[in-house]
């Protein structure tokens, strides 16, 4: 076994206990009132072992998001040319949701405890639209500027809001169906 190895492996489980421990104090006991101090002492690590992993409060609430919606913004800019956004977004979503774990119920019930952090959380999904209004603009002959694709993108941040919040599995695929033949027909009026 190689020592980088274990080595990566440590750093993976504390910055997973971090994780945690924060999310779950977040959700307990409020967002503003939780300090890096508490999240340490929780996590059995110290304070600026804490920082080492995460700048701040704020990097540790949106550090799984912002990575998920990376995903979404890369596959948007390197998809090809057969592929359309909503493929795309689709994609992503089904990965987004098979990849989903007891974090992700936990980082929910983080959001759900903070409404100022659902609040950020909508405005990290600004930069994931923005490419999926150039994204339908292109695939339907429109400038992203037009009123259309700038419509099925805020339908889209509805959507996308929605159904990756979604607690339930099943709930959760039947949103999926809901929300593409929605976007669809919408792309699709567009189109005309």
């Amino acid at each position: 076994m190689s020592v980088g190895g274990v080595r990566e492996r440590s750093k993976a489980r504390r910055r997973d206990a971090i994780t945690r421990t924060a999310y779950r104090l977040f959700a307990e006991r409020g967002f503003a009132a939780t300090t890096i101090a508490d999240i340490a002492a929780e996590a059995d690590v110290a304070p600026r072992t804490v920082t080492l992993y995460f700048r701040s409060k704020h990097d540790i609430a949106f550090s799984r998001f912002i990575a998920s919606t990376q995903r979404l913004t890369d596959a948007l800019r390197g998809r090809s040319p057969k592929q359309s956004a909503l493929d795309v977004l689709g994609e992503w979503l089904r990965a987004e949701a098979a990849a989903r774990s007891d974090l992700d119920d936990l980082q929910q019930r983080m959001f759900d405890a903070n409404p100022e952090l659902q609040a950020l959380q909508r405005a990290h999904l600004a930069d994931a639209i923005q490419e999926g209004t150039a994204a339908v603009a292109a695939d339907v002959g429109a400038s992203p500027e037009d009123v259309g694709p700038r419509i099925v993108a805020a339908a889209t941040m509805a959507v996308m809001y929605e159904v990756y919040c979604s607690r339930h599995d099943l709930e959760r695929e039947r949103a999926l169906e809901i929300a593409f033949a929605f976007l669809k027909a919408g792309v699709s009026a567009l189109s005309r």
